[in-house]
């Protein structure tokens, strides 16, 4: 009885180990690509300075001219704010490659870049009033075949400062 005991016990143990716990599956219209072999992303948004709005994420090719021009992306992604955590969005890519990431946070909805919105890079470089814009190559990374993975914090305007929500 007792070996029964113990036994079901490491089969409950395995089986809570085995569970994906908290994490929460990728967003988006492409995340059947991040539950594939890839190429794709999946881009952890976190810090957000509010629950409300829209969060863009833009993937930028290797052409280090194009990033950041209007419309030169590879792909962009839009989604409604959720409620609580990180958001992972999905991002299906073309193949594997050098890229860059943009998220904004459209605090207010409106689709129009304001004061209170937030916004980060891959890589999240530091960021300034004086230099809202990191350079490709300081935001670049690249990627294979597989899914991968990369968190982006958002900074928002405190004042005259440029930082994360928490600090």
């Amino acid at each position: 009885m007792l070996k029964l005991i113990a036994r079901s016990i490491g089969l409950l143990a395995v089986a809570v180990v085995a569970q994906p716990g908290a994490a929460q599956a990728a967003l988006g219209p492409d995340a059947a690509a991040c539950r594939g072999a890839g190429p794709a992303l999946v881009v952890t948004v976190n810090g957000f300075k509010r629950r409300t709005g829209n969060v863009r994420v833009n993937v930028y090719g290797s052409d280090a001219s194009k990033f950041l021009q209007r419309g030169q992306w590879v792909r962009q992604i839009n989604l409604p704010v959720t409620r609580a955590g990180a958001m992972p969005v999905c991002v299906a890519l073309p193949g594997p490659g050098r890229y860059a990431v943009a998220v904004r946070h459209d605090v207010d909805g409106n689709n129009s870049s304001g004061w209170n919105d937030g916004g980060g890079f891959s890589r999240n470089p530091n960021l300034t009033l004086a230099r809202l814009r990191p350079s490709f190559r300081s935001v670049a990374f690249d990627v294979g075949r597989s899914v991968q993975s990369l968190s982006v914090v958002l900074n928002y305007r405190f004042g005259l400062s440029i930082r994360p929500v928490s600090g």
